[in-house]
């Protein structure tokens, strides 16, 4: 080997010698590499610091010792959690005989009654560090212990240990511990603790064990919005109780939620879990263990959608559907509300701010404790399982379609060319979708004459075969199916569903132009139908307009005037050619119209009248919209039946007004 591998760079080595290696003690390390400990020292890790010591009370709440937390707030920047625990033991040490137990826990790294499991069968607290941690990183630190009928306090700050601790005298009616602390300026800044997120902590508490009352108070000189001042949390059916809150009255697929405990013996675990799938929603997932937020989830999260999609496919099985073969867990999942609590021995997180879950046997656990609960879910109520499995089997064929539509694009990526755009699509020439407009037309007849009336710059055309296929009742597959659907997307180019996004709309206006009659009526219809259900984003944005055809053309001498239905025809009769003799001619349909008339009457947008096609901005007025179509253009044809009923006699009215 050349020794020229090793020869002395040109660099001067300085001055690295013994003297340079620095060893920290105590808590120096925390307050030099915060990140280490607590991820950071962003407003994240500063509420961390409070959720360490909360997760110290609820462990003792847990373990069955206390039933009450408070939680305080008070200016400028000071946190006090108490408790109605044991107390933290304040005799002295065996190691440390000249330190009191309270001292070597609030000041030295890795010491805690957490490591044997003896104290506490399970816990959020492992590597005994949260509470030297926050400590460390506070400028102000007193602990209060009341215990065997006597009342403790030592005070800190950043880390150092301010005095001996102090025997305050008798306190025969309380008992626990009693936590305050500022953090330190110098490694927070300026930065104050949000009263909301620590109001939303404490809430979230409280749901997690069903055991336990917790009391939120906060200085109202510190609240900038609606947080309330003094709450009391306590929740008696736990998980379930948070989710009938977080979805309110939200629609959902089926009426009831899913949602249970189970308690294993000899200390295995407890798994307590709440899902609901409602409609249009983006979902959303809490999971925990042993009281800590998991925001990453983990294994525990892979048990629950293991057990779910299990069930499932065993259910359609029962029921005889062959297409849950290709359900997976993203299918189940993707857009509930889900909320899983589980609780084991030791368990093993991915990090010291515990993101993720990351103990093996969580999963075995979890798919043991769900599985049959869900299995009898489904099987109990027949029609809602059955409802459910449709919801997941929709979602589903959105997963199927999303892949088929990646891999075409993928296709036509690596080739080097453009996806093709539909044959019979007449495109226009601008380069920017800004000020485009797409033309959806009946029939071919029609689309040679918008062809001739458009301006070729910014108008582009689509001919459809007469009535296209209802969404509203057809399968996914079917959807897929259909070559009009098919060159529909192709020519729009956003995507469906989920994947719609109409950033990526080649055409400012979609407008749907269809003759002035009951048939054009039909396939607008029919059309609107498609973009509510599969566009759904482009209707929100204000992208969908109908075009307003006339049906009749009036003319007296040179002077010709055009009505858009028989109620417009009699009111220009009236107004604009009273007492004359009017020549009226009816279009059969656009493609009668010469271009020149369509032109004006119809595509000129300073000549022309559109309906921008819109959808309500409230949850509960959209619901109501979904509701309508699903009634009118679904295949319950009883549905459609008793709307005509319902309203004919409001038509008959209407008619004989005109």
């Amino acid at each position: 080997m050349s020794e020229d591998l090793f020869a002395a760079p040109s660099v001067p080595a300085g001055t690295y010698d013994a003297s340079s290696i620095e060893v920290l003690e105590g808590l120096e390390p925390v307050r030099r590499r915060p990140g280490m400990y607590i991820g950071g020292t962003d407003e994240r890790a500063l509420h961390h610091l409070a959720a360490e010591i909360l997760d110290n009370a609820m462990d003792e709440a847990v373990a069955g010792h206390a039933n009450r937390i408070e939680v305080t707030l008070s200016a400028p920047n000071r946190i006090t959690i108490v408790d109605n625990g044991r107390g933290m033991p304040v005799d002295p040490h065996p190691r440390f005989p000249d330190k009191s137990a309270l001292e070597v826990i609030l000041s030295m790294l890795h010491s805690g009654g957490k490591f044997s499991g003896k104290a506490y069968a399970t816990s959020g607290g492992l590597h005994g560090v949260g509470i030297s941690v926050v400590n460390a990183l506070s400028v102000d630190t007193v602990v209060e212990v009341a215990r065997d009928k006597q009342l403790y306090r030592q005070r800190f700050s950043q880390g150092q240990t301010l005095g001996p601790l102090e025997k305050l005298g008798g306190t025969p009616n309380r008992r626990g511990t009693s936590v305050a602390f500022t953090p330190d300026p110098e490694i927070f800044g300026e930065m104050l603790f949000k009263p909301a997120r620590l109001y939303k902590l404490a809430r979230s508490k409280a749901y997690l064990f069903a055991g336990v009352e917790i009391r939120w108070k906060c200085d109202p000189s510190l609240i900038t919005d609606d947080t309330p001042a003094e709450a009391v949390f306590q929740f008696p059916g736990g998980l379930a109780d948070h989710l009938k809150e977080q979805v309110g009255t939200r629609e959902c697929a089926t009426a009831d939620f899913f949602a249970g405990t189970q308690e294993f013996p000899d200390s295995q675990g407890r798994v307590e879990w709440a899902v609901a799938w409602p409609l249009w929603s983006d979902g959303s997932y809490s999971w925990y263990c042993n009281t800590i937020p998991t925001p990453d989830g983990g294994t525990h999260e892979q048990g629950l959608r293991q057990a779910l999609v299990r069930s499932l496919r065993s259910f359609a099985d029962l029921v005889g559907n062959k297409k849950a073969k290709d359900l997976n867990p993203d299918d189940v999942v993707t857009g509930s509300e889900v909320m899983l609590s589980v609780f084991i021995r030791e368990p093993q997180f991915q990090s010291q701010t515990k993101d993720r879950l990351t103990s093996p046997e969580a999963t075995a656990l979890v798919e043991k404790a769900v599985r049959d609960h869900f299995d009898h879910f489904l099987t109990d109520n027949m029609e809602r399982g059955k409802a459910l499995l449709g919801y997941v089997l929709e979602r589903m064929d959105d997963r199927l379609r999303r892949k088929q539509e990646r891999e075409v694009k993928r296709k036509s990526a690596t080739t080097g060319r453009k996806l093709r755009l539909p044959g019979k699509l007449t495109d226009c020439s601008a380069d920017s979708p800004e000020g485009t407009e797409l033309f959806i037309v009946e029939g071919d007849s029609a689309g040679g004459s918008a062809k001739q009336a458009r301006d070729r710059k910014t108008q582009a055309i689509l001919p459809i075969r007469g009535k296209i296929l209802n969404v509203a009742s057809a399968t996914s597959a079917k959807i897929l199916a259909n070559q009009e659907i098919a060159d529909l997307i192709q020519a729009l180019g956003c995507g469906t569903r989920k994947d719609c996004d109409a950033t990526q709309l080649r055409y400012e206006r979609i407008i749907i132009m269809t003759d002035a009659d009951v048939d054009g009526a039909h396939i607008a219809t029919l059309l609107m139908t498609f973009f509510f259900q599969e566009m759904p984003d482009l209707v929100r944005k204000g992208h969908l307009y109908l075009a307003q055809p006339p049906l009749y053309r009036l003319t007296v001498g040179s002077k010709s005037l055009y009505a858009r239905d028989d109620a417009h025809r009699i009111q220009i009769e009236s107004k604009e050619f009273k007492g004359k003799k009017v020549e009226v001619s009816r279009f059969k349909g656009l493609g009668e119209m010469n271009p020149n008339q369509l032109k004006e009457t119809t595509m000129d947008p300073a000549t022309r009248s559109l309906l921008r096609v819109t959808l309500p901005q409230e949850y509960e007025e959209r619901a109501g919209v979904k509701d309508l179509v699903d009634r009118l253009m679904g295949n319950n044809p009883a549905h459609r039946f008793a709307f005509i009923q319902e309203n004919a006699a409001r038509l008959d009215d209407e008619v004989i007004d005109a």
